[in-house]
């Protein structure tokens, strides 16, 4: 295989390749390599649509986050994209892990995670979540309600101890849609500092035998790229820590400001600068902190789309192309059903052909997926070769996350294998969803 790589450009429209894996190579027929492996081979080996995740970018990313932050405990959001084998790379790397139900808890500690090292969120934990999360050993449970105090301590039961943290709506609104923006006042996470909410909470928990309250915990949104929210929604905690201090006699030892930390999906396009971020947070509550009078907390992050999302690939083969008035459709072998975030979310990707050279004037199309809605729209208003037709190969950087664990079995046509690829090798981590395990599922008459 004759590779050629290509320097990874600072910015600029036309350097597509900004936003793929740093592995990435061009190859001589048009092709690109990721990890020192074709695409187009991937696709051939175990079928379309499949995911390419690049270990080594995944990994790389984990390290950035550590030497960003040494005297923070840095948490890998689950839901952001796990299997057996991320929940290695994230145990090998020294980050900890941040679970949202007994599924992603357990998945971890039997792919061999310390279960000490794992935090359970969750704004409506079910019994199973939480019987799990206390049977295996959970490290912290971060309390969203109310209604969980009472429920916790119970489980737990006399002679018991369990580490808790309560979430906090910090009132800062930050995010890149409505929809993910969860800082903000009047939506279903966390509890109010202005209407007293939290105050309350965090009162009733330490007044717990059951419970150890070890700090707070604020999530504001996803997506974001600027660093400003962040040191706004640090100083009203640090405020809220310093309140505690002086009504309760408390001081809490840990402070987590959640993840969120937004990522280019297309060149150009802005993305949060962890190091600036690291710094000035540290800066940040140095100086709160000494201006409360208070010890600084230990600080606790939860990147998940940061550390994966550039680290996967998403590869389809186009079905049909269709002129229909000006507008070109291209229909690929996927769609909504692996991929619902531009239906949720109006994300916008930057899809390339790929498997062979094309001397075609390129022309604006829009992507499109195969399922039973008109919105199942992948990507609208891009640049293709003039001459893209069935068969050929389309490939979506931006991919490993929230897009298979948001995967649905929308039609019946299976979830998409994800395949890891590193040093010129790959294997297979997830297989395809097949009919076999749809059938499998449905045991009435």
């Amino acid at each position: 295989m004759t590779t050629a790589v290509i320097p990874r450009p600072e910015s600029g429209t036309d350097d597509y390749l900004s936003v793929w894996p740093a592995s990435t190579t061009r190859l001589a027929h048009g092709g690109l390599a990721v990890g020192g492996v074709d695409l187009a081979d991937v696709a051939a080996r175990f079928g379309t649509p499949v995911y390419v995740l690049d270990e080594g970018e995944v990994r790389e990313r984990c390290r950035t986050y550590r030497d960003a932050f040494p005297e923070a405990e840095v948490l890998y959001a689950a839901k952001a994209f796990l299997s057996r084998a991320m929940v290695r790379w994230v145990r090998e790397e020294g980050l900890g892990l941040d679970v949202c139900s007994a599924g992603e808890l357990e998945l971890a500690v039997t792919a061999g995670f310390p279960p000490e090292r794992i935090v359970l969120h969750g704004n409506a934990k079910s019994p199973h979540d939480l019987d799990s999360a206390l049977r295996l050993g959970v490290g912290r449970i971060v309390i969203d309600s109310p209604s969980e105090i009472a429920r916790i301590a119970a489980a737990v039961g006399p002679g018991g101890r369990q580490k808790v943290m309560v979430r906090v709506v910090p009132g800062v609104s930050a995010g890149g849609h409505d929809k993910i923006r969860t800082g903000t006042e009047g939506q279903k996470f966390g509890l109010s500092v202005a209407d007293g909410s939290a105050q309350h909470a965090i009162a009733r928990v330490l007044a717990q035998p059951e419970l150890e309250l070890t700090g707070l915990h604020c999530h504001i949104g996803s997506q974001i790229s600027t660093v400003k929210p962040y040191l706004t929604a640090l100083r009203r905690m640090v405020g809220l820590m310093a309140r505690i201090r002086d009504t309760c006699g408390v001081v809490l030892p840990e402070l987590d400001m959640g993840g969120g930390h937004g990522i280019a999906y297309r060149p150009g396009e802005p993305a949060l600068d962890v190091t600036a971020l690291a710094r000035k947070l540290r800066s940040e509550l140095v100086g709160s902190c000494a201006a409360a009078g208070m010890p600084v907390p230990r600080l606790l992050i939860e990147p998940g789309r940061g550390i994966v999302g550039p680290a996967g690939v998403a590869v389809y083969r186009v079905l049909a192309v269709k002129h229909t008035g000006d507008t070109v459709f291209v229909a690929v072998d996927g769609g909504m059903s692996d991929n619902p975030r531009p239906a949720l979310y109006g994300v916008r990707y930057a899809p390339r052909l790929i498997g062979r050279t094309s001397a075609a004037a390129s022309r604006t199309a829009t992507v499109v997926g195969r399922h039973c809605e008109a919105g199942d729209v992948l990507a609208a208003g891009v640049e293709l070769p003039g001459d893209v037709r069935p068969g050929d190969l389309i490939a979506v950087p931006v991919a490993g996350a929230y897009q298979v664990s948001m995967a649905s079995g929308y039609n019946m046509v299976g979830r998409p294998p994800v395949a890891a690829v590193h040093e010129g090798a790959v294997r297979l981590l997830v297989r395809r969803e097949t009919l076999e395990d749809l059938r499998r599922r449905d045991i009435g008459t």
